[in-house]
């Protein structure tokens, strides 16, 4: 049963019969999220660019790249966005025993937690592939696992911010929760120019459909609402 949770992925499937994990939250509102920061070449352009669209979003960082630019990390506390954990290193859980999954995500909370003087309330596993070992141990810390319903695909060489908007907007969107990248330490160099740019168009796309845009904590999923799976 390690491996269960990953069968659900971000599909369909999962927003009809999981929708609490895929991030499907209350109609009109759209969670905005990011993965892989936080990262000094990229992370304060997103703050800037968040602030003057009077967003805030729910960023969820990785323990080696917060360790490395702690003080990235806290000015996204600081903006008054939303503190996650998307494990320590970028790594497959389904690749890894029990026992490193679940130091993995420990070492992780502990490193973001003392970074942004904030005590994480959300998971999302690297690649959005779960285990039953790392959503027991996220919520073991108090966090709930919770991935995505819609992405824009910003970590293609070939990714653009009319393409990233497309993307986004194809699947999921409306109570829907969305998948950016704020740093391409996982992705194609500078790949996060095709997110950053995409951010203003975005925004023009969702106001036409009367969305408003915010963090996981204003979603209205139920904090630890995604049982153990044992």
């Amino acid at each position: 049963m390690h491996a269960a949770p990953a069968l659900g992925g971000v599909s369909p499937i999962g927003v009809r019969f999981t929708p609490a994990l895929v991030g499907v939250g209350r109609r009109g509102h759209v969670a905005l999220t990011f993965d892989d920061g936080p990262d000094a070449a990229s992370t304060p352009q997103f703050l800037d660019v968040l602030d003057e669209l009077g967003w805030r979003a729910t960023f969820f960082m990785l323990g080696e790249m917060t360790r490395r630019d702690p003080g990235v990390a806290r000015a996204v506390a600081d903006a008054g966005h939303e503190i996650a954990v998307h494990g320590d290193v970028h790594a497959n859980m389904l690749r890894r025993t029990p026992r490193r999954a679940t130091d993995d995500i420990v070492r992780a909370f502990d490193s973001v937690a003392v970074a942004t003087g904030t005590e994480p309330r959300w998971f999302r596993p690297p690649f959005g592939i779960s285990s039953s070992t790392s959503m027991r141990a996220a919520r073991r810390l108090g966090m709930t696992t919770v991935l995505w319903t819609t992405w824009g695909r910003d970590w293609r060489r070939e990714a653009t911010p009319a393409s990233v908007v497309a993307d986004v907007t194809r699947r999921y969107v409306d109570g829907g929760t969305v998948l950016l990248h704020d740093s391409d330490c996982e992705s194609y160099p500078g790949s996060w120019r095709s997110a950053l740019g995409a951010l203003p168009l975005l925004a023009d796309e969702l106001a036409a459909r009367h969305l408003t845009v915010g963090p996981l904590r204003d979603h209205g999923i139920a904090e630890r609402g995604t049982p153990a799976v044992t």
